[in-house]
């Protein structure tokens, strides 16, 4: 079987002295391509150090992550932009971008602005968007809805889904997919009966690793390595085979990403 991590943030400080080994294991369990999300101006170096030591293997996005808006968020915007108009080819979306009312709310008018105009750079370059909604996933539906409308090629993804089965309904009814990762497995999230319902062409499988490992390794170290396990609840939830959720799941994010 053949799988994509679709989110993972393996440029972190967490994976320094072993991310080789990572990438190793990786491969042994058939995941074979990591879609790497930018944070801020900051991580682009380590982002980049990994897609050129293992070309076809990691790709990278630009974006400037909601939680990295600050007073400052206008040049960031600038100097990422820049880097994206430079050499669109070499990103395959814009992300990780979106808005997040759960660590701080201080420039949650910034959060909006970074985000319709990441958005922007999405349509002129003709790339994915990868949302983070973090406590904010009907305020983000609803400027997806409304640039859409303007713009109808626009696709993304919807990170790390844990929202209802009607705010699932609304993702597909944009055509836009969901991101299944470590809370599928979390007890009481209620992820879980969530996805059950959500039709497979309408998902993808990622970690958002180092971040929310799945159980029974909640609160350690998540990897991509894990996207085996998280794609076992995903399977005994939809009661259908780990091969089909591997292959659907797969197709979907290299048509997604145009792998």
């Amino acid at each position: 079987m053949q799988w994509i991590d679709t989110h993972t943030h393996l440029f972190a400080d967490l994976f320094k002295e072993d991310i080789s080994q990572v990438i190793t294991e990786c491969k042994i369990f058939g995941i074979n391509k990591l879609l790497l999300p930018n944070i801020d101006r900051d991580s682009v170096l380590g982002m980049e150090a990994l897609m050129n030591q293992y070309p076809g293997v990691c790709y990278g996005m630009m974006g400037l992550h909601p939680t990295s808006v600050d007073k400052d968020y206008r040049k960031q915007l600038r100097e990422l932009h820049d880097k994206l108009k430079a050499n669109p080819d070499r990103y395959i979306a814009v992300g990780e971008i979106g808005t997040d009312l759960y660590w701080d709310k201080t420039y949650e008018h910034e959060m909006e602005i970074a985000f319709r105009e990441q958005i922007r750079w999405a349509v002129e370059y003709d790339k994915p968007i990868v949302i983070h909604s973090r406590d904010s996933l009907d305020w983000n539906i609803g400027i997806v809805k409304e640039m859409k409308e303007a713009n109808p090629s626009l696709t993304g993804v919807f990170h790390c889904f844990n929202g209802t089965p009607e705010q699932a309904k609304q993702i597909a009814a944009l055509g836009f997919y969901m991101g299944v990762g470590g809370v599928i497995t979390f007890k009481n999230a209620g992820v879980a009966e969530t996805m059950a319902d959500i039709p497979l062409e309408f998902l993808v499988m990622e970690t958002d690793s180092p971040y929310l490992a799945p159980s029974p390794h909640r609160g350690k170290r998540n990897s991509s390595v894990y996207i085996p396990l998280i794609a076992e609840k995903l399977a005994e939830v939809k009661d259908l085979p780990l091969k089909e959720i591997a292959q659907i799941t797969t197709e979907n994010a290299k048509a997604l990403f145009r792998l």
